[in-house]
C-alpha cells in the first residue's frame, strides 16, 4: 500500500550499503553525532584522514536512526562530484515515488527539495558522502547535464547547494577529508574529527576479522598500522585470503621489510565492502587521490608536502620547510666535527613585502594539508606531525611522478643546512634534529653533492649520538658516513680521516681497541704525511691512538705520544686552549693508570680550574675534569676529598645527561667504590646494581663497562662475606687487560674467605705475575697484591 502521491507509506532507510557487523564502537563520536543532528535544521560534517571510518561511522548512524527513530526517512547522497550527486537524488526520488520525476523537463533537485521542505513528509537525514571537493556544489548547475557547469543561459540554473534544504523537519550529516570543503556547508563548531582508533578499539576490529589471534603480535601490528581502520581492514583481508599460509605474525614480518614491500602490502585492494565506488580500497590509492586534488588546486601545497614526507613524521621543524627551492649552494657543510667555525646561512636580501608574501603562502600551504589531515601542528605551533604511511604514500607517488629524487636531495639539503657541529652548546638543537637524521640515513640520494650533504648529516649525528651515550647508532651513522666519504671523496681527504676518526673514537667505547687503534694509525700516518706533524689535527690523531692505547694497558707507548702532544700544542696554542687542557687530561689518565699519583693530581687541578673559568661547572668537560680528579683521592684513600667531588659530578650528570648517559653511569660507579672502600656496603650496592642492570640493558653483557660494574659489586658482596654471591659475578675481560687483573684480585679474595686457600693463593700469584708485566712491578696495585700474597703464606 502506498500513499496518495505514490510514496512509501513508511519512512526508509535509503543506504546503498549494508550494515557491518564487524563494527567497532567509538561511542564517542556517535554520541557526537547524535548530540549534533538532535538539533532540528543542523549540519554536522565528519572530517579526518582518507580510511580513518568517517564513512563506515555515516553508515552505523544510519542504521541505528532507523532503529530508534523508525519513522525518520534516511537518505544517502553520493557526494564527490555533479554527476553523482544528481543520480542520487534522482534513485532517491524513485525510492519514494516522487510525482513527475520522469519528466524530461523537470528540475529534479527542485523537486526533492520541495519535498524535503515538506513538514508532512516527516523527519529525515540527508548523508553526504566523499565530499572532498565541494566546488561544484557552489557552480550553477541545471538537471540532466551530467555535472557539467551551466552558462546560466537557463533561468532554473543555480548552485546545487541551493537545493540542500534547511528546515526544522531535517538535518544534514556531511563526510569530507577535507575542512576547507566541510567549512563552505557547516559551522567550525559543527566539525567533528575523526582521527584514528585507540589501540583498544584497533585490536577489536583487528579480531573481529581474523577471530583468534596472537594478542602480542596483533598489538604489533595494528601499531604498525597507526591504528588507521582501513590498512587494518586490508591487513586482515590479506592475511585472512592467505590462510593458513599467512598469519599477523608473518604478515608483520613482511611489512616490516623495506618500503617497497610496505607499500605494496598497503595497496592491497580487499576486505572494504562498504566503501564507495570512488573511495578506493587501497589505503595508499585513497591518499593518493587527495595528493591529486591538492596538486591541482594548490601545486605549492604538494610540494610542500613532497618535502615533509622526507622527515621523521613526528616534531618536523617550520624552519627545515621553508627552504623548498634549490640555490646556487648549499650552506657550508664539510666543517668537521671539532672545528670552531660558526656555521650560518649565506645572506639573503628580501623585501619586507617579499617575506610577507612568502610567509602568507607558506600559511595557506599549511592550511590546505591540515584542511586534508595530513599534518597537524604541535602544541609549540613551530612543528609539525605527519602519519608515517601517508609519508610512505607520498613517496610512492612522488617517484610515479619522477620526484621522488629530486624531493629527497632537498630534503637532505635542508636538513644538513640546520643540523649543527655537535658541540656540547648545540645539544639541544642536535636533540631536535636527530630523528629526522635517523631518517635520512635510511635515504639515501643519488646527485653526488646530495650524497656528500648525507655523509656531512650522518657524520654530525652520529658524533652527537657517541656523546649523549647513544653508542649503537653512532656506530651505524658514523660506519656509512665513513664508506660513503671513502668512495665519494678518497680515503685520504680530510673528511674521510674524520669519519675514521670518529668510527674510532666509538669502538674505544665499546671495548673494540684494536679495531680503534688500526683506525687511528691510519688517520695519524696519513696526516703526518699530508699536514706535518706539529699540525693540530695531527696531534688531535696521535692523542687517539694514545686513548687506544691507555685502554689496553700500554702505558708506555700512550705516555710517549701523550707526552708529545701536550707540549706541541702548548706551544702551538697556549696553555688554555681547550685540545691542550684535553692533552693534560688525557696524560693525567695515564699516569693515574700507573699508580703516579701526584704527576696525575697536579695536571688534573690546572686542568679543572681552567676548564672552570672557561666553560663553567656544569659543563660534560669540567665534570669528566672533576671525575678524574676524584678518582685520583680515591686511589690515594682521601675519601672525604673524592666523595665531595664524585657526589657533585653525578647530581650534575643525572640533570644535565641523564640516568643512562655513560658518564652518569660512570659517576654512580665512581661514587659506589669511594663508599665500599669506607665500608658503607649498602650505599655501594645501591648505586652498583643501578649501573650493572642499566649497563646490561644499554650497553650489553659482554661489554667492558658491564662487566666493570660486575667486577665492582662481586667487590662490594666479598667485603660483605657474601662469597657466593660474589663468586657468581666473576667476569674476565681479556687475559693482559687492566680490569682483569683486579676481578683476577677479587676472585682471590673471594676463594680465601671461602676458606679455599689454595685456589686464592694460586690466583693471586698468577694475578702479580700479571700485573708485573701490565702495570709495572713499582705500581701500587702490584705492590698491594704482593703484600697481600705474602700475608697468605705467612
Amino acid at each position: 500500500m502506498r500513499g496518495a502521491d505514490g510514496t512509501p507509506p513508511f519512512p526508509l532507510c535509503f543506504v546503498p550499503f549494508s550494515r557491518d557487523p564487524d563494527f567497532v564502537e567509538r561511542e564517542s563520536l556517535l554520541g557526537q553525532i547524535d548530540l549534533k543532528l538532535a538539533v532540528p535544521g543542523s549540519r554536522t560534517a565528519l572530517i579526518g584522514l582518507g580510511g580513518v571510518g568517517k564513512s563506515q561511522l555515516a553508515i552505523e548512524y544510519a542504521y541505528r536512526t532507523r532503529d530508534r527513530s523508525p519513522e525518520t526517512w534516511v537518505f544517502w547522497i553520493h557526494a564527490s562530484n555533479a554527476a553523482r550527486f544528481e543520480q542520487s537524488y534522482r534513485d532517491i526520488a524513485d525510492c519514494i515515488r516522487l510525482p513527475e520525476r520522469q519528466d524530461p523537463k523537470a528540475n529534479i533537485f527542485q523537486l526533492m527539495f520541495d519535498w524535503l521542505r515538506d513538514e508532512k513528509r516527516g523527519k529525515w537525514i540527508l548523508i553526504l558522502d566523499n565530499v572532498d571537493d565541494s566546488s561544484f556544489l557552489f557552480e550553477a548547475y541545471s538537471s540532466g547535464q551530467k555535472g557539467q557547469a551551466n552558462d546560466l543561459e537557463e533561468g532554473d540554473s543555480q548552485p546545487l547547494v541551493s537545493y540542500l534544504p534547511q528546515c526544522l523537519n531535517g538535518a544534514i550529516l556531511v563526510t569530507t577529508r577535507n575542512r576547507e570543503a566541510a567549512l563552505k556547508l557547516v559551522e567550525l563548531r559543527d566539525i567533528i574529527v575523526v582521527d584514528l582508533m585507540s589501540e583498544e578499539e584497533a585490536l577489536v576490529l583487528l579480531k573481529k576479522k581474523l577471530g583468534h589471534e596472537d594478542n602480542d603480535a596483533a598489538a604489533e601490528l595494528v601499531s604498525a598500522l597507526e591504528f588507521m581502520p582501513l590498512a587494518i581492514v586490508q591487513a586482515a583481508a590479506y592475511i585472512s585470503c592467505r590462510a593458513p599460509r599467512s598469519s599477523v605474525r608473518m604478515y608483520l614480518e613482511e611489512f616490516r621489510k623495506n618500503d617497497r614491500k610496505r607499500e605494496s602490502l598497503l595497496d592491497f585492494r580487499g576486505g572494504a565492502l562498504r566503501r564507495d565506488v570512488d573511495a578506493k580500497n587501497s589505503v595508499i590509492t585513497t591518499w593518493q587521490i587527495s595528493f591529486d586534488h591538492i596538486r591541482l588546486s594548490r601545486h605549492s601545497a604538494v610540494e610542500l608536502l613532497s618535502l615533509m614526507s622526507f622527515f621523521d613524521r613526528q616534531g618536523i621543524p617550520e624552519s627545515l620547510l621553508r627552504g623548498r627551492h634549490e640555490h646556487d649552494e648549499a650552506q657550508q657543510y664539510d666543517n668537521n666535527v671539532l672545528d670552531d667555525v660558526d656555521e650560518t646561512d649565506d645572506d639573503v636580501s628580501s623585501t619586507d613585502n617579499d617575506i610577507d608574501k612568502d610567509g602568507d603562502e607558506f600559511e595557506a600551504d599549511i592550511s590546505t594539508l591540515r584542511d586534508y589531515s595530513f599534518i597537524s601542528i604541535k602544541p609549540n605551533g613551530s612543528s609539525f606531525e605527519m602519519h608515517g604511511q601517508v609519508q610512505m604514500a607520498m613517496r610512492k607517488w612522488l617517484e610515479a611522478h619522477g620526484q621522488q629524487e629530486r624531493w629527497k636531495q632537498q630534503f637532505v639539503r635542508n636538513l644538513c643546512s640546520e643540523f649543527p657541529v655537535a658541540k656540547y652548546e648545540n645539544w639541544a638543537t642536535c636533540q631536535v634534529l636527530f630523528p629526522h637524521a635517523r631518517s635520512a640515513a635510511t635515504q639515501k640520494p643519488d646527485e653526488q653533492e646530495s650524497f656528500k650533504m648525507w655523509a656531512t648529516i650522518l657524520y654530525r649525528a652520529a658524533s652527537y649520538a657517541k656523546q649523549i651515550g647513544n653508542g649503537a647508532e653512532a656506530e651505524k651513522m658514523s660506519i656509512a658516513s665513513m664508506k660513503a666519504r671513502k668512495k665519494l671523496l678518497g680515503r685520504e681527504h680530510e673528511d674521510t680521516l674524520w669519519s675514521m676518526s670518529l668510527v674510532g673514537d666509538i669502538y674505544n667505547l665499546r671495548g673494540l681497541w684494536g679495531a680503534a687503534e688500526s683506525l687511528f694509525v691510519q688517520v695519524m700516518e696519513t696526516r703526518k704525511s699530508k699536514l706535518g706533524m706539529d699540525h693540530p689535527d695531527t696531534l688531535i690523531g696521535m692523542a687517539n691512538l694514545a686513548s687506544a692505547y691507555r685502554n689496553q694497558g700500554r702505558w708506555e707507548k700512550a705516555e710517549s705520544l701523550e707526552v708529545q702532544v701536550m707540549e706541541t700544542f702548548k706551544s702551538k696554542l697556549g696553555a688554555d686552549h681547550p685540545d691542550t687542557l684535553t692533552s693534560m687530561a688525557n696524560l693525567a689518565s695515564t699516569y693515574r693508570d700507573q699508580g703516579r699519583w701526584y704527576e696525575a693530581e697536579s695536571l688534573e687541578v690546572q686542568v679543572i680550574e681552567t676548564r672552570k673559568s672557561k666553560l663553567g661547572v656544569d659543563h660534560p668537560s669540567t665534570l669528566t675534569s672533576m671525575a678524574n680528579l676524584a678518582s685520583t683521592y680515591r686511589n690515594q684513600g682521601r675519601w672525604e676529598e673524592a666523595e665531595s667531588l664524585e657526589v657533585q659530578v653525578m647530581e650534575t650528570s643525572k640533570s644535565k645527561l641523564g640516568l643512562d648517559h655513560p658518564d652518569t653511569l660512570s659517576s654512580m660507579a665512581n661514587l659506589a667504590s669511594t663508599y665500599r672502600n669506607q665500608g658503607r656496603w649498602e650505599e655501594a650496592e645501591s648505586l652498583e646494581v643501578q649501573v650493572m642492570e642499566t649497563s646490561k640493558s644499554k650497553l650489553g653483557v659482554d661489554h667492558p663497562s658491564t662487566l666493570s660494574s660486575m667486577a665492582n659489586l662481586a667487590s662490594t658482596y666479598r667485603k660483605q662475606g657474601r662469597w657466593e654471591e660474589a663468586e657468581s659475578l666473576g667476569v674476565q675481560l681479556g687475559v693482559d687487560h687492566p680490569d682483569t687483573l683486579t676481578s683476577m684480585n677479587n676472585l682471590a679474595f673471594t676463594f680465601k674467605g671461602q676458606g679455599e686457600e689454595g685456589k686464592a693463593i694460586k690466583l693471586m700469584e698468577d694475578c702479580i705475575g700479571r700485573q708485573n708485566r701490565v702495570l709495572g712491578p713499582g705500581h701500587p696495585h702490584t705492590k698491594e697484591s704482593e703484600d697481600t700474597l705474602r700475608s697468605w703464606c705467612m
